[in-house]
């Protein structure tokens, strides 16, 4: 594994590699190292302070189009997934820790754009404080995780430091749609997506590409390998750990379960990391899958139901013999652990104590920062003088979604806003219902004296979170001064 560019050893195995493979007879591509790269053998690394050098670097059409493939040696051989990841991260073109020259700058910005006075009163106060007969109780963990903080900073960063180059982003860096906004205002293109499909045509050599904080799948990443562009990836160490998690079960020979929402821009980066996969979005879909284990099933319709939830040419009878539990990071964590012990009841059961660890698999994938934002919507769900939830956040965003049902399947009333301006000035409000509809309600604060509880997903800057909660106190205000009936 090799930041600074291949030696001539890598080089002569490209090349013998090759030879081979062309003897064989089966041309298909597999990328392999960079050749060019050794003619810049003993430069600096690109991510060494003192960056110009990959700034101005050009990249040779030619040489770019030769260290993106060789010769795939039999038809239908399969690619070594993890070492091809390993070899576009070790490009000179590819940069996943930023860029030194610009971060004080882009702390700044992040400060005077993302911070929040209340949210710092809040803390000072043991997160209780109370404005126009309003008490506002904030939960314990909420807001910017620190994947997502350091993905918005890398973005800020790149535009900063590639200030007159054209620049790409392959989805939302987060869902947020303030956040999502701020980007295009800085310049960037956020590539389109046509009929379900990304359009990278106008994604030329040499333009600078980032991944967002939710990853990219591996065919993205040799696209843009393959096309010379400069990349920033800011994919969430979390989201690597699970694509690590995918790699054990692909080298153990297993199917990787997912647990998560297959079209959602983490789980298709993660499912392609994998060779055999299916993903299961809830403890329902889980039962389906592990009662077929058990007791066979109609095989038509359980493609049927899972047509764009599995890998190309799955098959329940084959490929659910030995099965690795792997997730989307954002996913309620309760539900995930219970399909974990799911799956491992249903092995038990069907091969026996002594041969349960050859076809189970269950390692820790579950994101810190998800795991403490449900947590502690929980605890504020114990505190009996709540009369309702607020919690803020992109309407797309998973975890965000998850605070809400949190907050249902305790029986309490609560909205997902993803912006200050769903709080309306004559007393309504539009939020997110947990099924995705939109809907709106009408003089949804109580009369009188109340007390909220306020929450955010992990890609809420707090700055909007005290901007929600700004709208309520101007309706409690308006309300005291008889403007809302």
């Amino acid at each position: 594994f090799n930041r600074r560019g291949p030696r001539e050893a890598d080089m002569v195995r490209a090349i013998l590699l090759s030879c081979i493979a062309a003897t064989a007879g089966a041309f298909q591509l597999l990328p392999v190292p960079s050749p060019h790269l050794l003619h810049a053998r003993g430069s600096s690394s690109p991510f060494a302070p003192g960056m110009e050098s990959l700034k101005a670097r050009s990249v040779v059409p030619s040489l770019r189009s030769r260290s993106a493939c060789l010769l795939r040696m039999a038809e239908g051989a399969k690619l070594d997934k993890r070492a091809e990841r390993r070899r576009i991260v070790a490009s000179e073109n590819f940069n996943r820790r930023g860029f030194g020259e610009t971060k004080e700058e882009v702390q700044g910005m992040m400060v005077e754009e993302f911070t929040s006075d209340m949210v710092k009163e809040l803390r000072e106060n043991k997160n209780v404080i109370e404005r126009n007969n309003v008490v506002i109780k904030l939960a314990e963990s909420y807001g910017f995780c620190w994947g997502v903080e350091r993905a918005v900073a890398m973005a800020y960063e790149a535009r900063s430091f590639y200030k007159d180059d054209k620049i790409h982003i392959t989805n939302e860096i987060i869902h947020n749609p303030g956040v999502n906004g701020r980007l295009r205002d800085m310049g960037y293109n956020f590539v389109p997506v046509k009929d379900g499909v990304k359009d990278f045509s106008e994604v030329k050599q040499g333009d600078v590409v980032v991944l967002p904080a939710f990853g990219a799948s591996l065919e993205e990443m040799q696209l843009l390998d393959s096309k010379g562009c400069r990349i920033v990836d800011t994919t969430c160490p979390w989201v690597s750990k699970v694509w690590n998690a995918v790699d054990t079960h692909r080298r153990k020979d297993m199917t990787s379960v997912i647990h998560g929402k297959w079209a959602h821009e983490e789980s298709i980066a993660t499912a392609s990391m994998a060779d055999t996969y299916i993903i299961v979005k809830d403890m329902e879909e889980a039962k389906y899958v592990t009662n077929y284990i058990l007791n066979g099933g109609n095989k038509e319709e359980f493609m049927a139901k899972f047509k764009n939830a599995c890998s190309s040419g799955f098959d329940p009878d084959r490929d659910l013999k030995k099965v690795g539990i792997a997730n989307q990071t954002t996913m309620y964590k309760e539900e995930t652990a219970a399909i974990a012990k799911l799956f491992e009841r249903a092995m038990l059961k069907k091969y026996g104590p002594e041969n349960v660890n050859v076809h189970f698999m269950a390692l820790d994938t579950i994101c810190d920062a998800t795991q403490e934002r449900q947590d502690a919507i929980n605890d504020l769900l114990r505190d009996p003088s709540v009369d309702f939830y607020l919690i803020v956040g992109g309407w797309d965003s998973s975890n965000t979604g998850h605070l809400l049902e949190i907050v249902h399947m305790n029986g309490k009333v609560g909205y997902h806003i993803d912006m200050a301006h769903r709080i309306r000035e004559d007393g309504s409000i539009e939020h997110r219902e947990t099924d995705g509809t939109i809907t709106v309600t009408k003089d949804f604060l109580p009369k009188g004296k109340l007390t909220i509880g306020v929450t955010s997903g992990a890609s809420t800057p707090d700055r909007y979170l005290q901007e929600s909660v700004e709208r309520v106190l101007m309706l409690k205000a308006l309300e005291k001064d008889g403007a809302i009936a």
